[in-house]
Formats: C-alpha cells, structure tokens, sequence
C-alpha cells in the first residue's frame, strides 16, 4: 500500500510541525512530505531541514494565490495538509480542492475565541480575561471559514486562579504535543480504511 502524504503548512517556530514530523518519522502508512512556510526566517526552516524534510518557502503573495498551492500538493501528491501554526488566511479554491483533507489545530476550545485574528497569545489573553475556569484546543477539518469547519477533536486543561499567558501557553502547548499528531493519525487512517 502507498504511504499516505502529509504537507505541513507553518509560518512560526514549528513546535508542532517538528513533533507532528517525529511522530511519523518511520511510521508504515504515513509520511511528511514538505513543510511549507510564508516565512523564510522561520525557525521552523531549519529544524525541518535537520530532519531532512524538504522546505518550500512561497512569499505571502504566492501563497495567497490557490493554484501554486494546489500545483505544489499535486506535484507532491499530497492527500492531506497540515496546518501547525500557519498564520496565513487558506485560499477558498485551495480547500475546495481539498475538501475535509486539511487540518488545524486551535489553541482554545472552539466555537469560543475563534474567528480572524484570534490566534497565539491573542486567545490566551481573551480566554484569561473572560475569567474561564478551563480551555484547551480544537482540531478540526479547515473549511472557508476560520475556525468553523468541522470538528475532530477536542481537549481541556483547567485554568487556576495563578495562571498567566504564559502558563496557559505552556498548558496548551502540551496538549497539542501530546493530541494533535495522535489525532492526525487516527483521522488520516480511518478515513483510508474506514
């Protein structure tokens, strides 16, 4: 059987794009193609190049544009794409052309502090201010609109009275360490022999 193949879309550090990478590493029905970022200084650059994951780097102006997206994930064959930390809005015919085959991670517990903008530390200062006594992340399909496809998964931390941005980061951080590429796994599998 061909390996299913994964793109991973990033634009940051990539702490989530190299766990999701180490976790497939030598995986039997699974593999990460690329990583693809809008920003060439990326930390995320370099650390998937050490794993020799090959890097593409398209300017914001080229990956606002859907057919040098679909053109590089079919030259690729990509059967799905990641998205671990890519703060770039998805190009609608992009999506359409791969409908419920693109993945997001949410650092908070959707439908509450999604939506544009609402990315990072932005959604923990929102959820911190509101006085919520949990948060988490939601992973979901990617459809036109941000943070409304449909769900796949959800997780919760709770939030104590002494906790900052900084600590509810690092909260959800562990939790998408620990879920998001189980969950990628789970997902990409059943949906190839389901």
């Amino acid at each position: 059987m061909n390996k299913i193949r994964l793109a991973i879309f990033a634009s940051g550090t990539g702490s989530n794009a190299i766990n999701i990478i180490d976790h497939f590493a030598g995986h039997s029905d699974i593999e990460i193609c690329f990583v693809l970022t809008n920003n060439a200084d990326a930390p995320v650059v370099q650390k998937s190049q050490l794993r020799s994951v090959e890097t593409i780097i398209l300017n914001n102006d080229l990956v606002s544009q859907a057919d040098v997206l679909i053109s590089v994930c079919k030259e690729k064959m990509i059967d799905y794409i990641v998205l671990a930390g890519y703060l770039r809005l998805v190009p609608a015919a992009f999506i359409q052309e791969y409908p419920e085959r693109i993945i997001n991670v949410h650092p908070a517990l959707l439908p509450n502090y999604g939506g544009k903008g609402m990315y990072g530390d932005r959604v923990h200062s929102a959820v911190l201010e509101a006085g919520e006594q949990a948060t988490g992340i939601s992973i979901h399909f990617v459809d036109e609109h941000f943070d409304e496809g449909r769900m796949i998964a959800q997780f919760m931390c709770k939030i104590s009275k002494s906790d900052s941005v900084d600590t509810i980061r690092e909260k959800v951080h562990a939790l998408e360490h620990a879920y998001f590429p189980v969950v990628i796994e789970k997902t990409v599998l059943a949906e190839n022999h389901g």
